[in-house]
């Protein structure tokens, strides 16, 4: 299913899309829409849309300049045009910018539907040509792009020639010069290890770098799934923004393929490029420590300061602290049958070797706890009796239980921790969102300006702490309490539609359906 976004001033433009097109056997899903094109830029870095319709006259931000800053910010969602003027001057404009359709109002379902269709097949297209392996091979055969790989590779190690790095960096026609660096560190695995899936894999990589814009970010493909950016921005923010919109766009292409598994490390931030080789480190070092983590995950060593001196704090401990630090819950199995599986290949010795292996991870409990700003003698002084242990390891049942038990309390304690040094940020951002969401300017931009975040960060930060993008959390709350008023109250359902932030009542009836089953009439007669 394609998600498709649309974007119309007009309320019954978008009515009409939304319900004379029958979505579910279409092949087309409506993921959202809006009136304007300053919100609908919030909702797209957000929703990231496989294809945007949007009008060409609106108020606040037209459809030509919303079009604009989403080819730039995702180049690969493709863009159908509305408009009620026939003029050459729009369509030249429009075709300028990159998009892939322009349709005259009025229009017909099927002219949509058509135009629908035509985006979906280049989009097929686009993804059958980035998995043709012939074209990753031709392009890792040419002399100069692998002369620039090196060239690059170096730099970020830091060893590279800087009284030349500005004259080599010309003749490959890349631009380097800016106020603030960072360097961001992508790495794709796959539970399918196949030569053609890790071609597959590379292909599809090399191909977004080569059509990523340069204005924020030169790439390389540094190893056969690593990707390293080299991000750019002219103040700290900028760079943020860029940065992180990097990750999510990466993020976005790992979730159309099938088992792969992302993990993103971003470094700190440098002024100078002979220094890019301290943030490769520390975006490395992310990547190392991240290695048993299933899920896709982006972190920037911003994000992981601990007490002292952060990331370096863990650098050389025990190898068991550094996996529990970055542990999933789904990993508490993995370590447990890896240590069950010890004591039993020894069970002459169980007694002695079970003792042994508890020791050894309440140890590096006890290790990440400090590391994190705790104590166990005081948040779990309990497993550091001796009789814990004694009573551990009596039989096989008992040492297997009060190692989940241990493991456990591991990773709540960290997960309290990690959300500390955000939890005031979503705790903050949720209450704005509760006391604001009925006014329809309640945006992820905006959220993300009280939050004092730029937009990707805020974005990423908010769907990594609470397991749910910003959309979906902020749509959650105004169709609880639209629930509320159609239980509680004689409101009418247009009433409740625009105090709970919906500006077009249609558009309310249709998501309350689609999250609830029912539409608000149906739903107010059932209570």
């Amino acid at each position: 299913m394609y998600k498709v976004f649309v974007v119309d001033d007009e309320p019954i433009v978008l009515e009409g899309m939304r319900s004379k097109i029958d979505w579910e056997s279409s092949g087309f899903t409506l993921a959202g829409e809006a009136s304007d094109g300053e919100i609908a830029l919030s909702m797209i870095q957000e929703i990231k849309p496989d294809i945007l319709i949007t009008d060409i006259k609106m108020p606040f931000m037209d459809g030509l300049t919303l079009s604009s800053s989403v080819k730039k910010i995702f180049p690969w969602i493709k863009i159908i045009i509305l408009s009620g003027h026939d003029e050459f001057d729009y369509a030249k404009k429009a075709i300028s910018i990159g998009i892939q359709d322009y349709i005259l109002k009025p229009f017909t379902t099927q002219e949509i539907l058509k135009g629908l269709n035509k985006a979906a097949l280049e989009i097929t297209n686009e993804r059958k040509q980035l998995s043709d392996i012939s074209t990753l091979r031709q392009e890792l055969k040419s002399k100069e792009k692998l002369e620039c790989r090196d060239f690059l590779n170096n730099l970020v190690h830091g060893s590279a020639d800087f009284s030349k790095v500005m004259e080599i960096s010309e003749k490959f026609n890349i631009h380097l010069i800016s106020r603030y660096y960072k360097i961001l560190i992508a790495k794709i695995t796959s539970e399918n290890t196949s030569e053609k899936s890790e071609n597959q894999m590379q292909n599809i990589l090399n191909s977004w770098i080569s059509s990523w814009e340069e204005e924020c970010t030169v790439s390389f493909l540094h190893h056969s799934n690593w990707i390293v950016c080299i991000c750019k921005g002219s103040d700290t923010s900028v760079l943020e923004e860029n940065v992180f919109r990097v990750a999510q766009s990466i993020e976005h292409i790992v979730k159309q393929q099938e088992n792969w598994v992302l993990t993103v490390g971003i470094g700190c931030t440098t002024a100078h490029l002979s220094s890019l080789h301290e943030s490769y480190d520390d975006a490395k070092k992310i990547i190392e420590l991240s290695e048993s983590s299933r899920e896709n995950t982006i972190v920037s060593s911003d994000d992981i300061q601990l007490t002292g001196s952060g990331i370096n704090e863990i650098k050389e401990k025990d190898p068991m602290v550094i996996r529990l630090r970055y542990a999933g819950k789904n990993d508490i199995e993995e370590i447990a049958e890896e240590s069950v599986a010890l004591v039993n290949s020894n069970p002459e010795q169980f007694s002695f070797f079970a003792n042994y292996i508890l020791a050894d991870i309440i140890f590096a409990v006890s290790k990440l706890i400090e590391n994190l700003g705790g104590n166990i003698k005081e948040v779990k002084p309990e497993i550091i009796q001796r009789s814990f242990i004694e009573e551990a390891v009596v039989n096989k049942d008992a040492f297997e239980k009060k190692l989940v038990e241990v493991l456990n309390f591991a990773i709540e304690y960290r997960d309290s921790k990690n959300s500390g040094k955000y939890g005031e940020v979503i705790l903050k951002a949720k209450k704005y969102i509760e006391e604001n969401y009925a006014d329809p300017n309640t945006t992820l931009a905006k959220v993300a300006d009280i939050v004092c975040l730029s937009p990707n960060h805020f974005s990423t930060i908010f769907s990594q702490q609470c397991k749910i993008t910003f959309i979906e959390y902020l749509t959650n709350v105004r169709i609880e309490n639209a629930k509320r008023l159609l239980k509680l109250s004689d409101k009418k359902g247009y009433d409740i539609a625009y105090e709970c932030g919906f500006s077009d009542p249609h558009y309310f009836s249709y998501i309350f359906k689609k999250n609830t089953g029912l539409s608000p009439r149906e739903y107010k007669g059932n209570n």
